[in-house]
């Protein structure tokens, strides 16, 4: 059997055998393929979009305008107390620019510390002549920029070129989600489908970009996709094993009302693929750079004893990936957990309720796709590596 070598930028160089080669690239080769068609197939119109929302109209004599606080003083119309406070803004817009007005903070706004010289939004309401300004939001895109900037010098301070180009995989699959699932999803097309051919171009996408176009990529490539269709597997059969409908909580019945074509099964099944994506991908370039540094101090080594030095380190990488995509569930869910120091029943007894039950079922089926993901993707890549040969002495 012919033999290729591999080249991984700064890694090292391994010996691949070509019938290992092929099958690899020809697998990926008709997983592309199909995903590109899924694409294509799924892809809505903007037609499609456009006839499947409501979008909510805000009734005439409304606008949105951006001000600057001048004071903030406790209580409003004749009331005291922490409860409800009254801001007085100047509008930076508007026929009132430059004009102070009095606008009433409560609920969220009363705690989140708005002090004279913050910007925020107003909704200016004309209706009939009489003139009303509301608190509509706090304006953060500044802050927002600044640490965007920060997250973006960092990266390329600590991973130069390597984290350009992973910054530059992120843009793209940002919009592969948003121009491509959502919208599918939207207009109703089959949610597995979608996540499988949008999640299978995201994976293509970022890891080859970020790490470059190489046996070892594509052996952590073809883990990766794997892992993927187990965790699409697994979340369709848990979505439906465990009965939940995808309404959790107001946010989904609002939607339901905006665009009554979307499938809150799917919906629920689609955040499960897209929100283990990026352990996942972490995990599995991870085992096929370790092979192939093992085959490369170890030429002698048979493919078994690659992949059992291979399992050892996925096993320690396992332990802390499962603490991190829990974690990470736990944090988006925080105010859910919260909400279990206030009843009397058992927590268990909880998870027939569908807040805390789809919550688990995204946790577990995410986690048990990342820990198949590792002996998957770390036996793809001892098969690529080739054989053993003899060591060479001087």
């Amino acid at each position: 059997m012919g033999h290729g070598h591999s080249h991984t930028g700064g890694h090292a160089v391994v010996e691949v055998g070509q019938r290992a080669r092929t099958l690899l690239i020809g697998f990926l080769a008709v997983l592309g393929v199909l995903a590109v068609a899924g694409l294509i197939w799924l892809w809505p119109s903007s037609a499609e979009v456009e006839s499947a929302i409501h979008k909510i109209q805000d009734p005439d004599g409304v606008s949105y305008l951006t001000a600057t606080i001048e004071s903030v003083r406790d209580g409003c119309d004749g009331l005291s107390g922490g409860a409800c406070k009254t801001a007085v803004v100047i509008p930076d817009g508007g026929p009132e620019a430059g004009q102070a007005q009095d606008v009433l903070l409560d609920g969220g706004a009363v705690h989140s510390g708005l002090r004279a010289g913050d910007s925020i939004e107003v909704m200016r309401l004309d209706a009939d002549g009489d003139l009303y300004y509301s608190f509509s939001g706090v304006n953060r895109l500044p802050v927002i920029a600044v640490l965007t900037v920060f997250f973006v010098a960092a990266v390329i301070a600590v991973a130069r070129w390597k984290g350009l180009f992973a910054l530059v995989g992120l843009v793209i699959a940002a919009w592969v989600l948003m121009s491509f699932m959502l919208p599918a999803i939207i207009v109703g097309k089959p949610g597995m489908p979608v996540a499988l051919a949008g999640s299978t171009v995201i994976m293509f996408i970022v890891l080859y970009v970020a790490h470059g176009v190489s046996l070892r990529t594509s052996a952590a490539l073809a883990g990766t996709l794997l892992g993927l269709a187990v965790t699409t597997g697994l979340g369709a059969f848990a979505v439906g094993a465990a009965r939940l409908s995808g309404f959790a909580d107001e946010n989904e019945y609002d939607l339901a009302q905006l665009a009554p074509a979307i499938n809150f099964q799917d919906l629920l099944m689609v955040g499960i693929i897209v929100g283990g994506l990026g352990v996942l991908n972490d995990v599995t370039i991870t085992q096929a750079s370790a092979v192939w540094e093992l085959r490369a101090a170890a030429p002698d080594w048979s493919r078994r004893r690659v992949f059992a030095a291979g399992m050892r380190i996925g096993r320690d990488h396992i332990a802390s990936t499962i603490y991190t995509i829990v974690f990470a569930y736990a944090g988006a869910a925080l105010t859910v957990l919260l909400l279990l120091h206030f009843t009397t029943r058992q927590p268990l007894a909880l998870l027939g309720n569908e807040l805390f039950g789809g919550e688990a079922v995204r946790t577990l089926a995410s986690a048990i796709g990342l820990i198949l993901a590792v002996p998957l993707t770390t036996g793809i890549a001892a098969l690529t590596v080739g054989p053993p040969r003899a060591a060479t002495t001087a």
